[in-house]
This record gives structure tokens, C-alpha cells and sequence, in this order.
């Protein structure tokens, strides 16, 4: 079921060296591809973590695929046990995979039900707009205001007070 990581060694745009890591992790998975940048100020388990939780959210890891064991995944990455382990049990904290003892690690459906929950709330969000009238436009700058990605005052021009 898995094949172990080919490493691909290039240099980056600062003509570092870095080490591009991939496997198959299922059956119709497709390609888990997991990049660790020794030199980077990031840590090796935020790394993986973050790269993780992204192919988990992108859904290039779906629902039930079985992570390949704390211990091979540090052998396949160069890495330390305990840093593989730490990049799962927040994963697992943050409820994107379970822990099914002896079976292994799996991605969680969990995951899957927060996006559907996010749709349905964007989905009364756009309902509560057309309600009120306002323009698509606007409704993404408040969106996008509530979700700290930019201010809506400083986007339209105006300060806090409206004026």
C-alpha cells in the first residue's frame, strides 16, 4: 500500500539545497507529497503539519486514507520520531486524522463535516446579504474583515467612525 519517498535533491531561488520527498499513500490517493526545507526558520514538524493539514483540507488526502506509521514517515523524511509524532498528535488534536490504535492513523471525517458546516454558514451569510441588499462586493470585504484577511473600512476608504 505505500512505497517509500523518493528524494529529489535541487536547490531553492537562494541556491540552498533541499530535499523534495513523495509517496503513493493509497490505493486512489494519488501522490502525498511532503517537502522539507531543513534551512527554513519553521520547524520540521510545523512543516509537515502544516503540509499535511493543507492536502487534508485541498482533499488531495481523503476521507479514511491511512497515514503511513510515525516511525516510517520519519525514516522516509529524515526526520526524528518525536518530530513526526509531534506533527500527528496535532493533527489529531486539531481533529484532521484519528488514531486507531494498532490500525494506524487515518484522516477523519471531522474535517469533511467542519467544511460542510462552513458551506452552510456561507450560505446563510449569502442569504443574510441579498436580504439586506448589499452588493456581492461588499459582502466579501465584510467576509473578508471578519476573517482578518483585510480591514473592509481600509479597503473602502473610509475610517472606523464612517465618515
Amino acid at each position: 500500500m505505500f512505497r517509500r519517498f523518493d528524494t529529489v535533491r535541487g536547490t531553492n531561488e537562494e541556491g540552498r539545497g533541499q530535499a523534495v520527498r513523495g509517496m503513493v499513500v493509497g490505493e486512489s490517493a494519488g501522490h502525498m507529497m511532503i517537502r522539507i526545507e531543513p534551512d527554513s526558520p519553521v520547524p520540521p514538524y510545523e512543516q509537515l503539519r502544516a503540509q499535511l493539514a493543507r492536502q487534508i483540507g485541498d482533499r488531495m488526502l481523503v476521507v479514511g486514507t491511512r497515514l503511513p506509521t510515525v516511525r516510517r514517515l520519519a525514516a522516509d523524511l529524515g526526520l526524528a520520531v518525536n518530530t513526526v509524532a509531534r506533527a500527528y498528535r496535532e493533527l489529531e488534536e486539531a481533529g484532521l486524522v484519528e488514531t486507531r490504535g494498532r490500525a494506524g492513523t487515518f484522516v477523519s471525517a471531522v474535517g469533511e463535516r467542519s467544511r460542510e458546516r462552513a458551506y452552510e454558514a456561507a450560505r446563510e451569510y449569502a442569504d443574510a446579504v441579498r436580504a439586506l441588499g448589499l452588493e456581492p462586493e461588499e459582502a466579501l470585504r465584510i467576509a473578508a474583515a471578519a476573517l482578518g484577511l483585510e480591514r473592509a473600512e481600509t479597503k473602502r476608504g473610509d475610517t472606523a467612525s464612517g465618515t
